[in-house]
């Protein structure tokens, strides 16, 4: 191509279908050759050079970068151009879906309309090591603290009766205890209607779903997988996902193992675990499935309380897919649960192995050599998750604890001081001053530790350990009198009420109860208290040796 020197070439250019507009406005680019013909147009004239990007790119590079409100806006627009765009249609639907897509997997909440509606038969008196619903304990019998994951605080599915859960009363923490998760997954996808500018241009819902022929999208694969998500995550309309995933199964020879994953959620989700268990089982044998079939499948058989069965459904999965970090941490979550602390440490190393970087198994192995009274190997664990980047409330507290247990005392304050700055939830303050606490009873000062105990319960008044020692505070005070022992009497009470409403029952208040109804006199009381102590832990040695003087002084009588 000859260089252009002058601007008579260049609008020789636009009689061969190239066009340009005057200085200042935006050039419409449509061959290289135009191109640079605006670029000499450029260089002569001295005037801006404004290129107009092709719509669907721009939304679809916005869509890759997660700028998912400025791709609705394009697609938005250019829907109301040609409402039957297909692409603009099918890049709307993914970035709506991708807006409220939450990883299903990992949350998972079980309430009373689940426990109202199950009708899966499950052991109400399981082998020991062979059920997620007995309490943890470890070796010696002594129930397992300090471990908190979510979905394992107040779960009704271990707590072991209804009647509990009924009795949780509603706290701003708890503003909806008797809802179910699938009541949840409607809320996430009803919350953000679309309207206006930033949804449909018809300020409605961006598929009617009533008037959706589902039989005529099942037969489009490319359009019917995206339609599939967005009916599940964005709309929250379990039966409708169900009818379109049945009828795309059909429509594919029931050979794609995608549609089959998605009759297992739909099933998952509604319930009918037996018949999720078939298509997730359908669908693992196909050899192009991922990984997500062996976790929802696992899910499946946690769920009816069955994880030695989960367990080998994992090392299948890693039979096929090995290595997979995924897999090995859901199986060290189950030993762990399961009360076999090695077995799951051990995988976590492995994990760590794949994956230096495994926030998840750096925090568990630091954990578990804590509780082992290894506190210098557990801090370099977490002084090895600050350098990652991960600075929350949960890691300060952490250190601080370390810090106070490797006789750094300097260092733990200062761990304090900034798990209290991170701190914004109510229940994660109340475990920090909680800690302060502790802290302060082993340096010696009572005072500091009462009103560590006291603001733990300005934050939570439902904190059980808080109440409890409280009432040692008011026992072991020197000389203590009529009214400490009142006092303290009734700090235990509201422990064990506390945490009985929990759903966590310990054994601490009702121990500490049967002593001082032992010292006042009281045998009826101190008689009941340690039951309950022994209920819940049945190894303790020293309610055991309070159960057998309160039963000699009733034989005596």
């Amino acid at each position: 191509m000859e260089v252009l020197k002058n601007c008579s070439k260049i609008e020789s250019c636009e009689k061969k279908n190239r066009s340009y507009f005057d200085a200042g406005n935006a050039i419409t680019i449509k061959s290289p050759e135009s191109i640079m013909c605006a670029f000499i147009y450029n260089l002569n004239y001295g005037f801006g050079l404004s290129v107009k990007m092709d719509p669907l790119y721009l939304a679809l590079s916005l869509h890759r970068r997660r700028k998912f409100d400025e791709c609705i806006k394009i697609c938005t627009q250019e829907l109301e151009k040609t409402p039957l765009d297909q692409a603009f249609w099918l890049l709307k639907m993914r970035s709506l879906t991708s807006q409220v897509f939450v990883d299903d997997v990992e949350a998972d909440e079980e309430g009373i309309a689940e426990l109202l509606m199950d009708d899966n038969a499950i052991s109400s008196v399981p082998r020991p090591g062979t059920s997620l619903r007995v309490p943890p304990i470890t070796q010696s019998g002594r129930p397992i603290t300090g471990m908190l994951r979510p979905g394992t605080q107040s779960s009704a599915s271990k707590i072991g009766s209804m009647e509990n859960t009924l009795k949780t009363p509603r706290t701003s923490r708890t503003a909806r205890p008797m809802t179910s998760a699938s009541g949840r997954f409607v809320r996430l996808g009803t919350a953000s209607m679309l309207s206006g500018s930033s949804g449909s241009y018809d300020d409605g819902p961006f598929i009617n779903l009533a008037r959706l022929n589902i039989a005529k999208y099942a037969t489009l694969p490319v359009l019917s997988k995206s339609l599939f998500e967005y009916i599940l995550y964005k709309e929250g309309d379990v039966r409708h996902a169900l009818d379109l995933a049945a009828q795309g199964s059909q429509h594919s020879t029931f050979n794609d193992w995608y549609w089959k994953l998605g009759l297992g959620k739909c099933y998952y989700k509604m319930g009918l675990l037996r018949d999720a268990e078939t298509q997730f089982r359908s669908a693992s044998k196909h050899n192009e499935s991922t990984v997500d079939v062996y976790l929802w499948l696992g899910k499946v058989y946690l769920r009816l309380d069955q994880p030695l069965a989960a367990l080998n459904i994992y090392k299948t999965g890693l039979t096929k897919f090995p290595s997979e970090t995924f897999l090995l941490a859901y199986c060290a979550r189950v030993h762990e649960a399961l009360s076999q602390l090695e077995e799951s440490v051990t995988i976590y190393k492995e994990i760590l192995s794949y994956e230096a970087t495994n926030v998840e198994a750096i925090a568990c192995i630091a954990m578990h050599h804590f509780y082992c009274d290894q506190p210098e190997i557990g801090l370099r664990y977490y002084r090895h998750l600050l350098q990652m980047g991960t600075k929350n409330a949960q890691i300060y507290n952490n250190l601080g604890l370390c810090c106070y247990y490797s006789q750094q005392f300097d260092m733990a304050i200062t761990c304090f001081e900034k798990a209290l700055n991170a701190a914004q939830e109510d229940d994660l303050v109340a475990d920090i001053w909680y800690n302060i606490g502790m802290i302060a009873i082993g340096s010696g000062d009572k005072q500091l530790a009462s009103q560590a105990f006291r603001l733990a319960l300005v934050a939570d008044n439902t904190h059980p350990e808080a109440y409890n020692n409280l009432g040692v505070l008011e026992m072991t005070k020197t000389n203590p009198t009529t009214h400490n022992l009142h006092q303290a009497k009734a700090f235990f009470q509201a422990s064990a009420t506390a945490s009985e409403t929990n759903g966590c029952p310990i054994y601490e208040p009702h121990y500490n109860l049967s002593l001082i109804g032992e010292k006042t006199g009281h045998y009826d009381l101190s008689y009941q208290s340690v039951k309950k102590a022994l209920s819940i832990y049945p190894n303790f040695y020293a309610a055991k040796a309070i159960y057998e003087r309160i039963k000699k002084e009733y034989e005596n009588v």
